[in-house]
Parts: C-alpha cells; structure tokens; sequence
C-alpha cells in the first residue's frame, strides 16, 4: 500500500504584474521572498516546477510586496540594477541551487555560454546539466537565465519563449 504524504501543501501568494512583454506572475512566501517569476501564458509550466521543487503547492491570490514591485516595474523600465534587491529564495538540488546562484552574479548587459557557467562552477564537463538546471530555473529575469546562450552565440532556448529572451537582451544592451 503506498504510503501517503501527511505534509501540507506549501502556501505561496500568486500576484501578477504588466510589462512591455506581457504578464509577469510573481509568486511569493509568506516573507516576501520571491519564489517563482514567470509568464502568465507559462502559467502551466510554473506550476509543475513549483510542484517538482515544493511538491504539493497552493497558490493564493496575494500582492507581492511593493518594493519588489517596484523594483521589477524599475527594471523594464530601463534601470537594470534594481534586480539586485529583490528578495529571492529558491528549492531545487544542490547543483541547480549552485547554477541558480551563478546566474545571480552574471551582470546585465552580459551574455555566458553554458559551458563558461559550467567552468565557472568549477564544473566543467556538466554543460547539458547547466543546461538543464538554467531550463528549470522558477525565477525568471531574476535569476538571468535569458543571459545564457550558445558557445556559438546562438539564443538557444528560453522557458518564456526566444521572442522575450530577444527583448530581455536588446533592453539590457546586448547585440542580438
């Protein structure tokens, strides 16, 4: 008989935000962290990353906090830097945690290839892991995955779709 799960499901906030490349949908902790940014026509995509990272989750409509807002809104805007202070805090393996947290430091206005990310977590052979972890990353622009492209230059994928990856990098300054 298999053996049922007695823990609760996790309780996120779910709010949505307009930018110039659609409806971004903001989850949130109880704590204001960020837990998950994506598209709201990714919605789908979302929720089975949350649901692989948390298990079971349930999402309430809730505002996210004002500043993260408004960091956000600063960003699209054409203020690159206010990503930097919006709180994050995310689940996943020790080696997509240690992908996720480089991605974090790669500056706007920069591209990486998957392979440099892999070196650079001194990691080098894991390229199509990077690769995989980058694709399951659950806090978009945030977490810059739109900055990893091909070792040939080439945009590669993107979880909300190669249009947006384009503008994320034209509006940091990135020839594309």
């Amino acid at each position: 008989m298999p053996v049922r799960s007695t823990k609760p499901p996790e309780r996120f906030g779910l709010d949505r935000l307009t930018t110039p490349i659609g409806i971004a949908l903001l989850v949130t902790d109880a704590e204001g962290a960020l837990r998950a940014l994506d598209w709201e026509d990714y919605e789908p995509r979302m929720r089975e990353l949350l649901r692989l990272h948390y298990g079971a989750v349930d999402l309430v409509d809730r505002s996210a906090p004002a500043a993260m807002k408004t960091a956000l809104s600063a960003y699209f805007e054409g203020d690159l830097g206010q990503l930097s202070g919006v709180a994050w805090r995310i689940a996943g393996t020790p080696f997509q945690q240690k992908v996720w947290t480089a991605l974090a430091k790669i500056p706007a206005g920069t591209t990486m290839s998957y392979g440099t990310l892999a070196a650079r977590i001194d990691m080098p052979k894991a390229i199509r892991a990077v690769g995989h972890a980058n694709g399951s990353n659950p806090i978009s622009v945030v977490l810059p995955c739109h900055r990893l492209i091909g070792a040939d230059g080439s945009l590669v994928k993107y979880g909300g779709g190669l249009e947006r990856k384009r503008w994320l990098l034209r509006h940091e300054g990135v020839e594309v």
